[in-house]
Order: structure tokens, then sequence, then C-alpha cells
């Protein structure tokens, strides 16, 4: 059991790894660009990372959202490329689909958990 939190943790950390290891390449494959394309889409559109300093719900929940990339939520962060320009037109659309690349990255680390549980194949 414990393996399987391993897992999932390797996998919430960098996305698609939990699959990898347990020889689910096409699936991590997959997994991997599809993260790596929304946070790039993103970045392009100019969009943001939400932070804690007002401190609101909704605002924590982004929050929670965009930690959800793992290892590119601390090298985007590293390099300063989080804070997105408001006055693009694009700006809300980049910001969702940071999030959403985070979201979708804890549900890929619950499936390669399951999958680690013998829940699902």
């Amino acid at each position: 059991m414990m393996k399987a939190y391993l897992i999932f943790f390797v996998s919430w950390l960098f996305p698609g790894s939990g699959h990898f290891f347990q020889k689910k390449y096409l699936k991590g494959t997959v997994f991997l660009i599809g993260i790596l394309l929304l946070l790039t889409l993103g970045l392009v559109m100019q969009g943001k990372f939400f932070g804690l300093k007002p401190f609101h719900p909704l605002w924590a929940l982004g929050f929670l959202g965009d930690l959800g990339n793992g290892i590119f939520y601390f090298f985007i962060r590293l390099i300063g490329l989080d804070q997105g320009t408001i006055e693009a037109v694009t700006f809300h659309y980049g910001t969702t689909y940071m999030v959403s690349a985070g979201l979708l990255n804890y549900l890929i680390a619950l499936n390669a958990f399951d999958i680690a549980r013998g829940k699902r194949k």
C-alpha cells in the first residue's frame, strides 16, 4: 500500500511518471504531453499562477489547482514566468489553462494511485 502512495506523490511531482513506473508508457507520455501543452499555452496566453496574498477561498482553490502542476509549478515560479500580463486579451484564458493543468494532474496522479492499488488496469 505504501508503494501506491509513493506512486501518487511521484506522479503529482512529475506528470505521467507514476504511469511510467507501472510500465504504462503510452498513458504516461500522453499525460505528460497534455500537461505540458496546457501549461505552455497558458504561459503563451500570458496567464498567471494564483497566490495566497489576498486570502479568499477561491484564491486558495486557485493556488491549490496551480500547485497540482508539481515540479513545473516550482520551475515556472523560479524563473519568474508566473505573473502574467493582465492587460493581455488572453490573460484569463491563460490563467484558466494553467489551473486546469494542475487539476488534471491531480486526476492523473489519482489514476496512477488506483492502478498501483489494483483498482484499475
